[in-house]
């Protein structure tokens, strides 16, 4: 877990310890709930092991709008910097191994990351990266059919349409589970 940050984010070596040594090492079983909606986020995660996806409420109904895979740090962003109550939930889709950091090892880290140019950038970029992906997510509601954001789905992230569950990714795409069906239906028979 640990070398994928490194790699992605050269830290000085006493601040990698330092960070490293303040992660708490979970293993979780699938359908585990991590942070309710509604409630303050005070830890941010990174997955080793596993799937794990954010979905909120709508009229009872559950709405499923991202997932996170390995080598992913997620958190309820507005909830963990600014205190406020989390739009979403997070939970589990597959056994999982995570490494949890509460919010004030990770604002104490993240104060020395500003202190160096090179990480600030970084670390921003992979904020934004989280970002970008709601905002395609988004677009593709306004500017793609079911279909092809089914067709885009599996092309630009495979992994998702292997592992997660049929009714989460209907979720994710705005149907349901039926119309799911019949778009899958309808690529097969267009590839014959």
């Amino acid at each position: 877990m640990f070398e994928h940050l490194k790699n992605r984010f050269p830290f000085p070596k006493e601040t990698c310890e330092k960070f490293t040594s303040s992660f708490k090492r979970l293993e979780v079983p699938a359908k585990t709930t991590l942070l309710k909606e509604d409630e303050i986020s005070l830890n941010a995660y990174f997955i080793e092991k596993g799937m794990v996806r954010a979905w909120y409420n709508n009229d009872g109904k559950d709405v499923t709008f991202q997932f996170f895979m390995e080598n992913t740090m997620f958190s309820s962003l507005e909830s963990f910097r600014k205190g406020l109550p989390s739009m979403v939930s997070f939970e589990t889709i597959e056994p999982c191994v995570l490494w949890q950091i509460d919010k004030t090892s990770l604002d104490n880290i993240l104060e020395e990351i500003y202190e160096i140019p090179e990480l600030r950038s970084k670390f921003m970029d992979s904020v934004f990266e989280r970002v970008f992906d709601y905002m395609k997510h988004f677009f593709s509601f306004i500017k793609n059919t079911p279909q092809q954001r089914y067709i885009d789905l599996s092309q630009q992230k495979p992994e998702i349409i292997k592992r997660v569950p049929q009714h989460y990714i209907a979720s994710y795409l705005g149907i349901t589970t039926v119309h799911l069906s019949r778009i899958k239906s309808k690529i097969l028979k267009d590839r014959l």
